[in-house]
């Protein structure tokens, strides 16, 4: 029997872990000391980690002393959402939180705020936030003394669409508020701070650009930030912000694969770009009803949501996985289910179309070739979809 060659086209879930990751961890393990000891093991431990955040922080332009680990994008991300933020020495309390309504499920139900004090900005169908909602609703709270923070991802998760970060910092700013930006997605495919220039604070996974699972950083972009309301409290470790043994390892395959993907980000950008216009030529070309979500907007190189009428995601991806190739259906984060997505339904997406959405992502594995071997599941499964379409219309 002839093993199927696997095509893997699910990196906006997870990347690979890069030969330069693996490396760094190996070497890692190999230092079994912790990194707070003071003796020499301790602090060759410690010289892991310092390195490794001079790579993270090197790929989002700021500063290493700003950069705190955690265990992944949700942690880090939830670390931010707290009322109990001191900027630049003012210690009152944030008293709304403000997220778009396409943010990544994490954001939408891990804000540390009562459930009174959140709110979610709409979007257009573009996917785009309301800035005129958004400003009027910002003014409001400032008017009536109260203070907001307001969370909106660099790039959608499932679509790929990325907002104007610039512009609604320019806003949130203007009415004395501070603006957290998921930028899980964008890291690794597009320079980050210039995608996100203006926030101030950010949210990375390491395992969406080819490090390790269980492993993310908090990063404090515009200085002057303290988080009053710890989560992880005890040892001091990562400046205070977040207590407990560091994960030496994981962290150290984070600075690697961070470095790694900082080394040729342009070139990879636009190698990435290539192929995404390739695999959508595909779907036009086999499919010409096919809807391709946000395929108007600034988007992420990599990822293309579509829709297919009369094929349903779990038909679509059963088809493709037994023919080698790993898709998704949207957020691969939140049950392992393929359920209506969020994101679609608040751009206002019909039902029947949206239970149909794919997304595929590419990424540092993928080629040229990977594009033909998807035209080839793909045309097959369409003439599966013909065959029951026919014995529904007999």
């Amino acid at each position: 029997m002839i093993a199927v060659v696997r095509v893997y086209l699910d990196h906006n879930a997870t990347s690979p872990l890069r030969p330069e990751a693996r490396a760094a961890m190996l070497d890692a393990l190999d230092h079994a000391a912790n990194p707070s000891s003071v003796h020499r093991e301790g602090r060759a431990a410690h010289a892991l980690i310092e390195t490794a955040r001079d790579q993270v922080a090197l790929l989002t332009g700021a500063q290493s002393r700003d950069v705190i680990f955690t265990s992944g994008g949700t942690e880090a991300s939830i670390l931010a959402l707290t009322p109990a933020l001191e900027v630049g020495g003012d210690r009152r309390p944030f008293t709304q939180c403000l997220m778009s309504a396409v943010e990544h499920v994490c954001v939408l139900e891990g804000a540390r705020f009562e459930r009174n004090a959140v709110e979610r900005i709409p979007v257009f169908p573009n996917g785009l936030v309301d800035q005129a909602w958004l400003s009027e609703r910002l003014a409001a709270i400032s008017a009536a003394g109260g203070r907001a923070l307001v969370a909106v991802q660099a790039a959608n998760n499932e679509t790929g669409i990325l907002q104007p970060i610039a512009a609604i910092a320019a806003i949130v700013h203007a009415h004395g508020g501070i603006l957290h930006c998921d930028a899980v997605q964008v890291a690794g495919k597009m320079p980050i701070d210039q995608v996100t220039a203006g926030a101030d604070m950010l949210a990375l996974s390491a395992h969406k650009i080819g490090g390790p699972q269980g492993v993310g950083a908090l990063v404090l972009r515009s200085g002057g930030i303290v988080i009053g309301d710890r989560m992880l409290r005890g040892g001091g470790q990562e400046r205070g912000a977040r207590s407990g043994t560091e994960n030496v390892a994981g962290i150290a395959g984070f600075g690697a694969a961070a470095a790694a993907v900082f080394k040729d980000l342009e070139d990879e950008a636009r190698r990435l770009g290539a192929l995404r216009d390739a695999f959508e030529n595909a779907i036009r070309d086999l499919a010409p009803d096919a809807v391709i979500f946000g395929v108007d907007m600034a988007r992420l190189p990599n990822t293309v949501a579509f829709s297919v009428p009369g094929l349903t995601a779990e038909t679509a991806l059963m088809n493709f996985d037994l023919a080698g190739i790993a898709l998704s259906s949207g957020s691969a984060c939140s049950s392992g289910k393929v359920k209506r997505s969020h994101v679609l339904e608040a751009m206002g997406v019909a039902a029947d179309l949206a239970k149909g959405a794919l997304r595929l992502s590419a990424g540092w594995t993928n080629s040229e070739a990977d594009v033909i071997r998807f035209r080839e599941v793909f045309e097959r499964t369409l003439s599966k979809r013909e065959k029951l379409i026919g014995r529904h219309a007999a």
